[in-house]
């Protein structure tokens, strides 16, 4: 009972920060308008994710599980790459000056949650200070692909939400003591839900790169500190995350087997092209948290429970990914 109203206390704290952000928006007139690369037709505000950062921040008062070490590596981190994108979204930082804030951030929450071993086939796989190195990578790749894929209305929130949702709730029908990585996916999944009801299509606010950053690498966090406790949980968090990192992941190569400059800003992603397609942003954004909840997160499932090994699961999952990706023309003009 008292988890359930720390998330309600989430969602409503969420949502009124939300309301405020948007109202300080439209004071400072940040707003988003439209051009050529747009996936919206009128100027909106942007920077609601904000709300987001601040909500969850807050929660870790209410969760007395929370360790000092994750409360430090989680807080600090993520409010790093929140104040960047925050900066960045009330004007501009240079891309260098950003990846080092973002490689900054991800080396701090490694340092304090560890750097996890990983299972393939039941066995361990040790590759010394060489995991150090792709699990900074990891976290960067994640809040920035993150960044990429919040172009629609609603769609970078209803990830949020269930993905996280789906995280909690693999650590609660497999009846994995998971300690502080029970409750913070679902204390994210809440600040996510009180910002989606502004955010839902049509968008009264966008989030901004402050929230999608955060989100990214919080959600990457979450992942690397599970495969801390149970190596075979990092596959079942790549699963649930698998639409955005397919869409993000296959766009990329696309564009640079063209050469294309992909630091540039572009609207090639598989849902957005799907948005055009449909003619709206809402069928594109409740497809993905179908995605999520009817098919990706029973396979998080069967792999959490080792009824599938985390790597076949991962590859079974992701076919209907990239086929989707290819069919919706990702990394094409």
């Amino acid at each position: 009972m008292k988890a359930g109203w720390i998330l309600i206390a989430v969602v409503a704290l969420s949502f009124v920060l939300t309301g405020l952000m948007r109202r300080y928006a439209l004071y400072r007139q940040l707003l988003d308008h439209p051009n050529e690369r747009s996936s919206h037709f009128a100027p909106t505000p942007r920077g609601g994710g904000v709300a987001i950062v601040m909500a969850f921040m807050a929660s870790f008062i209410l969760v007395e599980e929370a360790s000092a070490a994750v409360a430090t590596a989680l807080m600090v981190g993520g409010a790093g790459v929140a104040a960047v994108g925050f900066v960045d979204d009330h004007g501009h930082i240079a891309a260098r000056w950003r990846l080092l804030a973002h490689f900054f951030c991800a080396a701090w929450i490694l340092y304090w949650i560890g750097i996890p071993r990983f299972e393939w086939m039941g066995a361990a796989v040790d590759i010394g200070p060489v995991a150090a190195v792709l699990a900074a990578l990891y976290l960067v790749w994640m809040l920035n692909l993150y960044n990429f894929m919040d172009g629609i209305d609603g769609i970078a929130g209803v990830e949020a939400l269930t993905v996280g949702a789906g995280g909690t709730a693999v650590y609660w029908l497999t009846g994995m003591p998971m300690g502080d990585a029970a409750g913070l996916p679902a204390l994210l999944a809440a600040a996510s839900l009180g910002f989606l009801l502004w955010n839902f299509p049509p968008a009264r606010i966008f989030m901004g790169d402050a929230g999608s950053g955060f989100l990214g690498l919080m959600l990457g966090a979450f992942s690397l500190q599970a495969a801390m406790v149970r190596p075979v949980l990092f596959w079942c968090w790549l699963v649930l995350l698998g639409v955005f990192i397919v869409d993000a992941t296959v766009t990329l190569i696309r564009r640079l087997l063209r050469g294309e400059r992909v630091y540039e800003a572009h609207c090639s992603h598989a849902y957005q092209h799907a948005s055009r397609e449909f003619g709206a942003h809402r069928p594109v954004t409740l497809a993905v948290a179908a995605l999520n909840l009817f098919w990706l997160l029973p396979w998080a499932m069967a792999i959490a429970s080792g009824r599938v090994d985390g790597v076949v699961g991962l590859v079974v999952a992701y076919i209907p990914l990239v086929a989707l990706a290819l069919r919706f023309k990702a990394g094409t003009a």
